[in-house]
């Protein structure tokens, strides 16, 4: 014989409540949080705008290291400042151009001091030279042959024999030079035994 039964119907019904409160917690929490998740969003994207345009073109150029931790931070707090409730629009706007202003800081410096620059982006790296690999350096940057050949394909080349030489570049793309003149002033600051360009 079955006791309770009202009970048991009670505990279900409220089980049952409980189940579609959590899932309208899940999906919609009211129309506050919706309402300052459009506003706020509105609002980081005109400022985010903004911050580009003033910083210039080198925020949006390929990313060298330091380029890629501020544009990692500068993801974090934008979704930080869209979604959390605990973040103002103010704290937002502070941690944005605080970011923005030290990326355009270290760019500032790394044009002027060749020693900041050595600190902030890797000096680009000789791969290839006339046609043969060179082996040491691209066992230090983590580089396989196959790279360097799709980079040499890429530029239409079939034969690595003909090509003067693949420089890994600093933001880690290659560049590939079909022939070498006698004088590689392009080179110059491509670190090689071979190119002795500071006269």
């Amino acid at each position: 014989m079955k006791l309770d039964v009202p009970g048991r119907k009670a505990n279900r019904t409220e089980g049952a409540r409980a189940q579609k409160a959590m899932l309208q917690h899940i999906f919609f929490q009211g129309w506050e949080p919706v309402l300052r998740t459009a506003i706020g969003t509105i609002a980081i994207y005109i400022m985010v705008v903004l911050l580009i345009r003033v910083a210039g073109q080198r925020t949006l150029a390929k990313w060298y290291a330091f380029d890629l931790i501020v544009t990692v931070a500068l993801g974090s707090a934008l979704a930080n400042s869209i979604l959390s409730k605990d973040v103002s629009i103010a704290q937002a706007v502070v941690a944005f151009v605080v970011l923005v202003g030290l990326q355009y800081f270290v760019a500032w410096t790394v044009v002027r001091w060749r020693r900041v620059r050595a600190v902030v982006n890797p000096r680009p790296t000789l791969v290839l030279l006339q046609g043969r690999f060179e082996a040491a350096a691209m066992k230090a940057q983590r580089v396989a042959e196959e790279d360097v050949r799709a980079a040499v394909r890429r530029q239409g080349i079939g034969s690595l024999e003909e090509v003067g030489a693949v420089v890994l570049e600093a933001d880690g793309t290659f560049s590939v030079i079909a022939s070498l003149p006698a004088r590689p002033t392009a080179l110059a600051d491509v670190p090689h035994n071979m190119f002795s360009l500071s006269a």
